[in-house]
């Protein structure tokens, strides 16, 4: 089978087309005949710097969709041909991709395989930043870091069906803040003057939720932006600083809390609320209330390029790789 790989780290031209052996799945596994792959940044911090790379050689892809091509021992409610969605610690960019039963999710009715490759990351994170880990509630305000992401296009949607008073994003470009007030926000910042903006927009309140993949100081400035009793979530780092870490001084005198969300980690260490999670998520693409558009797809012998766009930070919405026709 083919299969996008690295054995050193690097640019994009690290990554290689290779012929690879077919997996078979073992307990509790399956293994699916890949049709479509999502590309995350994720991807790209492991290609450029080992994030969350074991050894090498690597194959990234955390996101894929296609058909069961084999189901293991102890596997039950999967089958052979059926069409899936699938979370996967690595592996995804290959013709066939081993996975855990845990994480491979059956599609509803009416779910195709080519929208169906945007959700494994993406929809659960949203939906948890918004509710689970985040509470928003209605009639609160948001801000959001990365609004023209695949997370932050989800997130402002899922923010806006669940009544919030204000959705407010941060985007890099004037391209990107005209894309994310298409999906759900109601005005765009910039990166460097988000706390001013929002305080601006909010009266000198400040808002009740940060949700905040960035990291470093910018979470820190996150905090600063948040109103009394406010709440942060971190899911991530994308900023690649070292991590910035709040205590007593910066969340007592005015209430705030500080959360975290990995859909990753909640996979390993409580795969049953991943799968509770994801379902609740899917109803929402479902039932339309949020709608992720692939911006961009490229066949799977053009990974390089697909990482070229999104490791250049120009990139909105969903990028996919076409593994088979």
């Amino acid at each position: 089978m083919r299969a996008v790989e690295f054995q050193e780290y690097g640019g994009p031209e690290v990554l290689r087309i290779v012929e690879a052996p077919t997996p078979e799945p073992g307990p509790g596994q399956v293994t699916i005949d890949g049709v479509w792959a999502g590309v995350n940044f994720a991807d790209v911090k492991a290609r450029a710097n080992g994030y969350r790379v074991a050894s090498l050689p690597h194959r990234p892809g955390l996101d894929v969709s296609g058909r069961i091509r084999a189901v293991g021992e102890g596997v039950e409610g999967l089958r052979a041909g059926q069409e899936v969605a699938a979370l996967v610690d690595g592996g995804g960019y290959a013709e066939v991709v081993l996975a855990e039963a845990a994480t491979v999710f059956p599609l509803p009715d009416g779910l195709d395989l080519r929208t169906a490759a945007t959700l494994p990351t993406v929809l659960p994170t949203a939906h948890a930043l918004v509710h689970e880990v985040g509470r928003l509630r209605a009639g609160e305000s948001v801000l959001v870091h990365g609004a023209a992401g695949g997370i932050g296009t989800a997130v402002g949607q899922l923010a806006r069906a669940a009544g919030a008073g204000a959705v407010y994003g941060v985007a890099s470009s004037d391209a990107k803040a005209d894309y994310a007030l298409k999906h759900g926000y109601d005005e765009v910042f910039r990166p460097d003057t988000f706390e001013t903006d929002v305080r601006r927009a909010t009266g000198g309140r400040g808002v009740d939720l940060v949700l905040d993949p960035v990291g470093g100081d910018t979470l820190r400035r996150g905090l600063e932006a948040l109103a009394v009793f406010g709440r942060l979530v971190s899911f991530g780092n994308a900023g690649g600083a070292e991590p910035w870490r709040a205590g007593q001084d910066e969340l007592y005198a005015q209430g705030r809390s500080v959360g975290g969300f990995s859909a990753l980690a909640l996979a390993q260490s409580a795969p049953d609320a991943l799968r509770a999670l994801t379902e609740r998520a899917l109803r929402t693409v479902c039932d339309g209330a949020v709608v992720l558009p692939v911006t961009a797809e490229f066949p799977l012998s053009d990974a390089a390029d697909a990482h070229q766009l999104i490791g250049g930070r120009t990139s909105t919405g969903k990028l996919l790789l076409r593994i088979t026709d």
